[in-house]
Formats: C-alpha cells, sequence, structure tokens
C-alpha cells in the first residue's frame, strides 16, 4: 500500500514559523510532481505550492516570500517552511504526490490526511 504521511503541523503566533513533512511509502517506483494545498472552513481548497522532480516550484500569491516547498527525493519527502504566518494562513494543509508505483507502474495521485495549522495569538 502506498501512502502518504504528514506531521509538523500546530498551533503557532502571528509571524512565527513552522515547518510541515510529508513521506510516501510503500512501494513506489518513482514520484514526480508534489506539492501543498489548503483548506480553509468555509473556504475552497486552495494550492499552496508545488514542486517538479528536478526541484522547480511554483507558489500561491498569497504565499509567495514566506512559504518555500522543497523534498529530498532520495526519502521521498516533500516540506513546506512557512514564515511569517498570518492568521489567514490558518488552514488544513493536505499533500499530494503523483507517484508511480512499481505494481502498476502507472501514475496515481496520493493525498495525505491532512494536518491543521492555527496561527492566533
Amino acid at each position: 500500500q502506498v501512502q502518504l504521511v504528514e506531521s509538523g503541523g500546530g498551533l503557532v503566533q502571528p509571524g512565527g514559523s513552522l515547518r510541515l513533512s510529508c513521506a510516501a511509502s510503500g512501494s513506489i517506483f518513482r514520484i514526480n510532481d508534489m506539492g501543498w494545498y489548503r483548506q480553509a472552513p468555509g473556504k475552497q481548497r486552495e494550492l499552496v505550492a508545488t514542486i517538479t522532480r528536478r526541484g522547480s516550484t511554483n507558489y500561491a500569491d498569497s504565499v509567495k516570500g514566506r512559504f518555500t516547498i522543497s523534498r529530498d527525493n532520495d526519502k521521498n519527502t516533500v516540506y513546506l517552511q512557512m514564515n511569517s504566518l498570518k492568521p489567514e494562513d490558518t488552514a488544513v494543509y493536505c499533500c499530494y504526490a503523483a507517484a508511480i508505483t512499481t505494481s502498476s507502474l502507472s501514475q496515481v495521485n496520493l493525498w495525505g490526511q491532512g494536518t491543521q495549522v492555527t496561527v492566533s495569538s
């Protein structure tokens, strides 16, 4: 079974930092794109950041200059470093991975279970 497991969410004061991690496990041949989405209560899911296997990144305008996405291909892990956090960053953050499994050698989209990030004083 292939799955994504997230960690690193929590409560932080405005201006603070958090680092999210998301590790893929199971019978994985290769992971292509990885990224993070978030969803706040009453709002639509929003793309936060993406990263290709080669390291090309893309960010939502609302997080540019504050968030940094990175990955470790050897560990099948993606990270999201979040600095200068604002109350409006409060949401459930979910990671995703476009993975090729060893069983099928076809690409499947994997999703993490989500981790809560709350920015509040």
